[in-house]
């Protein structure tokens, strides 16, 4: 009989919660012995790992026993956790860089890691290198599936490429759900659209699309780390997100406002006077016959990675997007001229928690 396999969690916010009621529902789910939020970290007690339950974790809150006040170190949580009787995972629910740094720690203890957190995959080429380096010394596995896409097949299906020896010579696409649903509503494929850019702005902010400071997805920096990650994966060695081109969308005069209430405040009030910028690029387009998108593109040969608007025919997968979803082509010398396309919600809490939950099980497998 296999050892049983213990779960660490750290963040319960919108994709945290979702991947603890979708755990809720798995027949053969791991244990559950640690939980830690930004203010309260939950422990079970060494004596019996006893789990904590995944659908009432807030009533087991109030359990004496469970409770440890205060946020712990990583390197505490890795104490922890490698001190259970059997194989441990941690997942990383939050967008923490300092958290996402300490991986190679979980991982030369055994830990494994699944993880939505952007932030390990995609900042200094060391830290991608010490990660799974450390897994190897560790025999720890580490999957990140939610970093591209939420709960697309996006990262699995460019590994599956690689390790099958195609080469990938191109990879294009829409990775921003948010500026998926700006570019979709302010130059529709469909015809022409009225409305004004600064408006589609408002109203993404005001579907809880965009981040609470719109200029968190206007600057490009979402897409350049996804870019960097899957650039990484076809071989590339990226240095960082910031060493290749990234078009900006926010107008110079505003990009110092402070990212206080009343500079997201001032940022909105103020952007409606860049809106002839945008309408002219939207023109432009039109005048080609084309649609303007936001889009990330690697090109391998080259070692080419930018992040910027491009012009793109009416017909055209990424011109006829919906919503805001996500497209990403993968050309390849088996597909040749027709790409592998990938297709779907690019974002949302339940299907990044249902990437997470995917991973999970995948790696709950290779375990057991």
């Amino acid at each position: 009989m296999s050892a049983p396999i213990y779960l660490g969690v750290i963040g319960v916010g919108g994709v945290g919660t979702s991947f603890l009621s979708q755990l809720s529902r798995l027949p053969n789910a791991p244990k559950l012995i640690l939980l830690a939020r930004s203010t309260q970290t939950l422990l079970s007690p060494k004596d019996s790992f006893s789990p904590i339950p995944f659908a009432d974790w807030k009533t087991a809150s109030e359990t004496p026993s469970l409770t440890k006040s205060g946020s712990l170190s990583a390197e505490e949580v890795a104490s922890y956790l490698s001190s259970a009787p059997g194989k441990s995972i941690l997942v990383d629910n939050t967008s923490d860089p300092a958290l996402a740094a300490q991986y190679p720690l979980f991982l030369k203890k055994g830990i494994s890691i699944v993880t939505p957190n952007k932030k390990g995959f995609s900042s200094d080429l060391s830290l991608w290198k010490d990660i799974f380096a450390s897994a190897k010394v560790g025999k720890a596995l580490v999957y990140h599936e939610s970093t591209v896409g939420a709960g697309l097949p996006v990262i699995s299906t460019l590994r599956d490429l690689v390790n099958t020896g195609d080469e990938v010579t191109r990879i294009e696409g829409v990775f921003s759900g948010t500026l998926s649903f700006l570019f979709n509503t302010f130059a529709p494929a469909s015809g022409s659209s009225s409305a004004k850019w600064s408006e589609v702005v408002a109203q993404a902010k005001e579907l809880g699309y965009t981040e609470p400071d719109p200029r968190d997805d206007l600057n490009g920096m979402d897409v350049a780390r996804k870019l960097t990650i899957l650039a990484r994966i076809a071989g590339l060695e990226v240095q960082s997100p910031d060493s290749f081109p990234i078009e900006s969308l926010i107008p110079k005069e505003l990009a110092s406002l402070p990212s206080s209430a009343e500079g997201i405040k001032e940022f909105m009030t103020r952007l409606p006077e860049f809106d002839g910028q945008m309408t002219e690029i939207k023109e432009s387009a039109e005048k080609a016959g084309k649609v303007v998108r936001f889009v990330g593109s690697v090109d391998v040969g080259s070692k080419e990675v930018r992040v910027g608007l491009q012009q793109f025919d009416k017909d055209s997968a990424i011109a006829g997007l919906k919503g805001s979803d996500n497209i990403i082509s993968f050309y390849t010398k088996r597909y040749g001229s027709n790409p592998l396309i990938i297709q779907g919600a690019g974002a949302g809490g339940d299907v990044t928690a249902m990437g997470v939950t995917a991973d999970l099980l995948k790696v709950i497998e290779r375990l057991g």
